[in-house]
């Protein structure tokens, strides 16, 4: 049986994952007691312990804002310690898969960028995420790292959440009109990651032997693109078919007039093409995601 070790178990991408890849095989998950993504000898012992065919790293220092004074602290957890399980898998014949961001992207390119397109973080967490994707190319391990953009959930801190918070206690919402990417939600990433790694699974051979042949960086979002007041906008749009009540009023709004601690790229898109091809993945588009999250989440709430 496969045994998968994957980390970053409670945050909003884990979350999905551990019940995604549960078919797959043995899923092991682990906390920051057992395994601290700050402290290389923590990442070591742990690898080495579980011995797993399979490491699956959703785990990452998120903070876009707050990297910006913890710098230190982000490297440590985006830049080396993916280097460092991307080293450990290597020792252990096993394979490694990755989660990136487009903001290893300045965002001044007029189209979605493209995975060899030219790399310009703009701000410390890009700049750390860049330096883990590196890390793990450097350590000749077979690896898939998968770049995804404005991610959501029915869990955890995003904008989805903060959006609809927002509408029950404001009358209006200034929302940023000029930065454009596409929302995607977590679930579709880890179902992404369910149907690519199942192409990997074999019972004749470990699932590193495939992936070896198929190693790299590849975008995974939903179709088509948004600005955060469009995502906003169709957020309101939907959630008032499940909630009665009065709206706020959304004001467009440019990107100097909310100044924020880290600097954004104004592009955020990436495009598709290369995860489709090699894979043979459909995406649905960010608007028919979004519809299945918030029936899904006031669902559950009514229930």
């Amino acid at each position: 049986m496969t045994k998968i070790l994957l980390t970053g178990k409670n945050g909003q991408l884990g979350w999905e994952l551990r019940r995604t890849l549960v078919p797959l095989g043995e899923v092991v998950v682990l906390n920051r007691d057992e395994m601290d993504l700050a402290n290389p000898d923590s990442i070591r012992t742990a690898i080495r312990r579980i011995q797993p065919d399979l490491i699956v790293n959703a785990a990452a220092y998120t903070a876009v804002d707050q990297a910006e004074s913890e710098p230190q602290l982000a490297m440590a957890i985006n830049g080396l310690a993916p280097g460092i399980m991307a080293e450990e898998a290597k020792r252990q014949n096993a394979g490694i898969i990755h989660f990136s961001t487009d903001y290893v992207f300045d965002g001044t390119a007029d189209r979605p960028y493209r995975e060899d397109d030219t790399l310009n973080p703009l701000n410390v967490y890009g700049k750390t995420k860049l330096a883990g994707e590196r890390a793990i190319q450097a350590a000749g391990v077979p690896h898939l790292i998968l770049r995804t953009s404005w991610l959501y959930a029915a869990r955890g801190r995003n904008f989805l959440l903060t959006i609809l918070r927002l509408a029950g206690e404001r009358k209006e919402l200034k929302i940023v009109d000029d930065q454009i990417g596409t929302p995607t939600w977590s679930r579709l990433l880890a179902e992404i990651t369910y149907q690519i790694v199942t192409q990997f699974i074999s019972p004749r051979s470990r699932p590193v032997v495939q992936m070896a042949e198929t190693s790299g960086i590849y975008h995974a979002v939903s179709a088509g693109s948004a600005s955060w007041y469009g995502f906003a906008k169709k957020i309101l749009e939907i959630a008032h078919d499940h909630v009665v009540r009065e709206m706020p009023k959304l004001i467009p709004i440019a990107t100097s007039d909310y100044p924020l601690p880290a600097a954004r790229p104004r592009n955020s898109c990436l495009s598709n093409e290369k995860i489709t091809r090699t894979f043979g993945l459909a995406v649905p588009s960010w608007e028919e995601s979004l519809t299945l999250c918030l029936n899904e989440l006031y669902g559950k709430q009514v229930t």
